[in-house]
Parts: C-alpha cells; structure tokens; sequence
C-alpha cells in the first residue's frame, strides 16, 4: 500500500508532558498505531525538530519500537518527501507547506492535514488559508469527525464568498476534505477482573457501589464544564438508589485550579463517592479504565472535535453516557453502545459579538471557548436517567460494553484505521501524478508573494544593484589573514546561513588577489553557474567590511 513522510516532531507525540493535551495522546496513538499497521517496507519520517537521528530513532522506538527499517528525512530535505510522493502532517497547516513546496512545482508531493481542535485563531486562519495558497487537489485535510468537516466546510464557503465579492474570484480550489476518525490501540486498554478489584481495593469502592468514570484534562474553559456531570449524578444516585462513586481521573495546568475543579464538582454530587486521580501517572493512565461500570463524558465545548476518551472507554468494555456533541456523534451508538444526551446551542448568526472580541484579541482562546461553551447546554435530567438506567441493570451495562468492544475493535483500532491513511495517501498520489506538466508561465510564477525574495520585495532601497557587469577592485596585498582579521567579530558572521562557505570565500580572495580589479561576471567565470548567486552575495560582504570596493555607476546618493 501507499507511503507517506510523518512529519514527525516530539513535542507532538509526547505524552509524557505536564501539559498533556489530547493532541499528545492522539499523535502518540497514530505513531504506535503507524508503527504497528502500516503495510509498507520501511517507515519514512521526516525529522522536522532537526534533533540528532540517533536521539529521534530512540524516540520512535520508545514509543513502539519496529523491525522495520527507517528512513530519517532532515528538517529541509523536501526533495526527500518529492521522492515519497506525499506527507502526512499533524497537524491542519496544509497551505504553510504548500508554499514550502513550491520551489520543487506544486505537483511535486502531496500533503495530507489532520484537524484537532479548528476553535484557535492559528486553526481558524490555516483553514482559510486552504484557499489563497498553491493547495491542489491530490492534496487532503483529514477531519476526524462530520462535525468538524462540517465546520471547515462552512469556513471555506464564507471564505470562498468574501474573495468572490471582492475580488471576482471564481477558480478556487480545495484540497479533499476526508472523513477518518482517530484510532487506538485496542490491546493496551482491555483490562481484566483483577485489575478491577485492586483498583476497587486501592480507592475503598464498596463491592455494591456503582462507579462512573471521567477521564481527560481539567478544564471548564477550554475542555469541558464539569458540573452538568456532577449535577447528573447527583440526580442518578437518587432516582436509582444505588450506591455511586465518581472516579474522575485527568490533570490541570496548577495545582490551584486542580483543587478548584474537584471542590466545585464535588460540591455538586454529594450523595456521590467522589475519587480524584491524577490521570497523567503511567501506572493510572491505561490500567484505570478497570475500574468503570459507566464511563461519563458530557462535552459541551467548540474545541472538540473528535473525543478519543469514549472510545479508550469502549475499548476497555464500558457502555458511554456521553453528549450528543460533534465527533461523540460518529462514535458512540444510541441504545447499543451506550447513550447520547441532547445537547442544546445558540443559533447561528448569534454570536458575531463574541466572534468580534475573538478577533480583535480582546479575549483570548480560552476565554473564547470558555465564552461559547457557557450557552452550550447537555441535558442534564437525561444524562441522569440514562446513569440511573444502567446503574440499576447490570446486565445492560455488560451487553452495551461487549457491543461498544466490538466496535472499538472493527472501527477504531488502528489496525482498521492505518490502510485507510494508506488508501488516501495512494488516491491522492493517483491524482497528483495525472497532473499535466506546468506551463512555462506557471513554473516563472513568485514561489511565495507573502515570503517573497528579500533582494526582489525591497529592491527600492539600494541606489543600485550589483550585476555581472559591475567592476569591483581589491584591496591592495589583500589576503585572506587580512579577511579573517577583519572579519572576526561576531557582529560580521550574524545571519552567515545566507553567505557562501569559507573555502568558496577563500578562493574568491584569491582570485581577486590575483585580478585586482575585474568585473563581477569575470571573477566567478570559472566557478560553476549554480554556485555564483551565492558567490555575488560573498563579493558583497567583503565590499562591507571594506575589503574590496565595488565601482558603482552613480556618484552619489540620488534624491
């Protein structure tokens, strides 16, 4: 099947961080999940953090180690990703790298997006971005849920009107938006009977007590608001009569906001059990999902998209009371896996104020979603009949949990997940190599108006340019030992990427040495043609630092 380059930085696949995010959890998941799946003869990354090959192979085989060898791709290699054919990135920032490419021709790779969160301003303008950059068709943004394709695709329609009204645009092009959802490794959350009593054991959970569990970060602002859940449980423990325990495992920026958010949640549930846990410790992270009967998540918050948590918990066997709310929509079955509370929301073209501030930067992210999600409403005497319902059958529980395993293990393991990145990978490949060749007039387009040639977009600063034509003289006796001496402040090397390596400087110096005073085109004659861009740049700097003098056409500064 199809290869793809994973543009692969750390900071996107750790989940050892203080400030996990379910973006760490799910970068991670696809990497042991690639690793494991993926039909391919090597695994190919693209090394774009610029660290050590050593030190990022050691990485990758912590998180799943392969026999499978692997290719490492430097940071600026692109020819390297032209080779595979396409690039699978973690990220929706589609239209940054379609830039990136056009130096090599935009039909060089395609690139594949992934959306997370699209609430952000960065997520926001990288979506709309889709439709003023080189973006082609065998290029591809992945949305993790129909909510979320949804959701862009209502961004790029109101983009699409706005260049059409005012500029008459009418030739746009999208890349192929495609629904698939994120994946997990099924096996490292099947958990057994023993772990469950220890875990019972460990938390003091009486044998008759009925535990609901929450997993994820803690965040009323930006996650999502943990008092509708409490003030359902509350209602569950006394409709049923059954005995409720709150098991609520995840983690806070501080310590401060940790101790707020159990004291506020516990103050909603107090006929309830309530057990915080700190989710991010290795030894809870995968084994707590022994001990739920129900797993609770009420999201109610425009920065989900997907909602990995339900299916870990449908993974490990436990029947869902979750939102009726974007991506949980694709995941869990209503009456089979568990149960969907309705959720309820302004209508649109209502919140244009808070869209206004968000804007303007008068509010930040988390303010922003904090914001919308205050008037995203979860049903909350529904969630706590469908707690009562399962709390008082455990048979149900037990039938809705092997229903919810089974699909966790045929849709969402990434075993099933990985060829479908394959299939994608492949169409957009069959796309890409359809294209016609560019016309000459489309190969002499600017690679990039917004990041355009520094010596091109301020080309009216200088009174004039240096060309082939430009006389140049040196120094008398100049030398090289006279170069080193002028030129060994740190303040004559400073952006020294831009300049040509010493040993090209030092036959320069050389030659000049030789010539005295020559014209620009003579002096690199002899050097090879790609090489004499730069060896312009490398005259320049020793006119400088006064070491040679260029003869310019003008006698003085014109007015």
């Amino acid at each position: 099947m199809s290869n793809a380059a994973i543009y692969l930085n750390p900071e996107a696949f750790d989940t050892k961080t203080k400030a996990l995010m379910g973006r760490h959890a799910a970068g991670e998941s696809f990497l042991r999940g690639f690793r494991l799946h993926a039909d391919v003869e090597r695994h190919v990354f693209w090394n774009v953090a610029g660290r050590p090959a050593a030190d990022m192979q050691a990485f990758v085989d912590a998180v799943e180690p392969s026999p499978k060898p692997v290719t490492w791709l430097t940071a600026g290699d692109r020819r390297g990703i032209a080779r595979m054919g396409a690039v699978s990135l973690s990220s929706p920032q589609i239209a940054r790298e379609a830039w990136a490419r056009r130096v090599l021709g935009d039909a060089a790779y395609g690139i594949c997006g992934i959306t997370h969160t699209t609430a952000t301003a960065r997520a926001m303008d990288a979506i709309g971005a889709l439709l003023t950059a080189p973006v082609k068709p065998w290029d591809a943004l992945i949305c993790t849920s129909r909510a979320v394709r949804a959701a862009v695709e209502r961004q790029l329609e109101a983009t699409e009107d706005y260049l059409a009204q005012t500029l008459g645009a009418s030739r746009l092009t999208r890349p192929q938006l495609e629904v698939i959802p994120l994946g997990v490794n099924v096996a490292d959350f099947i958990t057994t009977p023993a772990q469950k009593k220890d875990w019972r054991e460990r938390l003091g959970i009486a044998d008759d007590t009925v535990v609901a569990l929450y997993v994820g970060r803690f965040s009323a602002a930006a996650k999502m608001n943990p008092l509708p859940m409490a003030m359902a449980l509350e209602r569950a423990a006394v409709r049923s009569g059954k005995k409720l325990a709150w098991v609520v495992a995840g983690w806070a920026p501080t310590e401060d906001l940790t101790a707020r958010y159990h004291d506020d949640s516990r103050a909603c549930c107090p006929s309830v059990q309530y057990i915080a846990l700190d989710g991010r410790e290795p030894d809870v992270r995968f084994s707590i999902w022994a001990v739920g009967d129900i797993f609770l998540s009420l999201s109610d918050n425009v920065q989900e998209t997907f909602g990995l948590t339900p299916v870990e918990a449908m993974a490990a066997g436990m029947p869902n009371v979750v939102s009726d709310w974007d991506g949980y929509r694709d995941t869990v079955r209503h009456g089979i896996d568990g149960f969907r509370i309705a959720t309820y929301a302004p209508r649109p073209g209502t919140g244009e104020d808070i869209a206004y501030r968000h804007a303007n930067d008068w509010v930040n992210y988390e303010t922003y979603v904090a914001a919308t999600s205050q008037t995203n409403v979860v049903d909350i005497d529904q969630a706590a009949q469908a707690i009562a319902t399962l709390a008082r059958d455990p048979e149900l529980r037990a039938r809705m949990g092997a229903a919810a395993r089974e699909r966790a293990v045929t849709e969402f393991d990434w075993a099933r997940i990985i060829p479908r990145y394959q299939a994608l990978w492949g169409a957009m490949n069959a796309r890409r190599l359809a294209e016609p060749a560019p016309t000459p007039a489309a190969r002499n387009l600017v690679n990039n108006p917004w990041r355009m040639d520094p010596y091109t977009l301020f080309a009216a600063y200088p009174t004039e340019f240096l060309t082939g034509t430009s006389m140049i003289r040196a120094r008398p006796d100049l030398t090289w030992a006279q170069v080193k001496a002028a030129t060994g402040s740190v303040m004559t090397r400073e952006g020294g990427f831009a300049l040509p390596p010493e040993a090209e400087i030092v036959s320069l110096v050389e030659r000049l040495a030789v010539e005295r005073q020559t014209s620009v085109q003579d002096l690199l004659a002899n050097f090879p043609a790609p090489r004499r861009v730069l060896l312009e740049r490398g005259v320049l700097w020793l006119a400088k630092y006064g070491l040679i003098e260029i003869l310019g056409r003008s006698d003085r500064i014109p007015d």
